[in-house]
């Protein structure tokens, strides 16, 4: 009878690792899609968009009249993609935006509805 004890743990410890590596599979996948997705996003066109046209998206901020619709949070000078509350990554020259479902901005464009990212 003593001989099923570590027997049972045996099993017992092999399922948490099976159960645990099962666990981390998906956020590993998730982690890696996210950069690839970013980079694969076709670019927002400003001139074809309809919602670029009605935001006023500019694939570089320097060019938007960014003083005339003024947003709280930043100077008008400040403000671009990179650090607007709807852009969905941290890096990389183009990024996702809820904005724009499936399409990608550039870091130093901006549109009238810019949010400064809380944090």
């Amino acid at each position: 009878m003593s001989e099923n004890k570590p027997m049972n743990k045996s099993r017992r410890e092999a399922m948490k690792v099976m159960l645990g590596g099962l666990a981390t599979v998906p956020l590993m996948n998730l982690v890696g899609m996210a950069a690839a997705q970013a980079e694969e996003l076709p670019r927002v066109d400003a001139a074809t968009d309809p919602t670029a046209k009605a935001l006023k998206y500019s694939e570089d901020a320097t060019k938007a009249d960014r003083a005339a619709a003024a947003r709280p949070g930043l100077a008008p000078e400040e403000q671009h993609c990179a650090n607007c509350q709807f852009v969905l990554a941290d890096a990389g020259e183009w990024r996702p935006c809820s904005l724009f479902p499936g399409k990608a901005v550039n870091e130093n464009g901006w549109c009238a509805s810019w949010t400064l990212k809380a944090g």
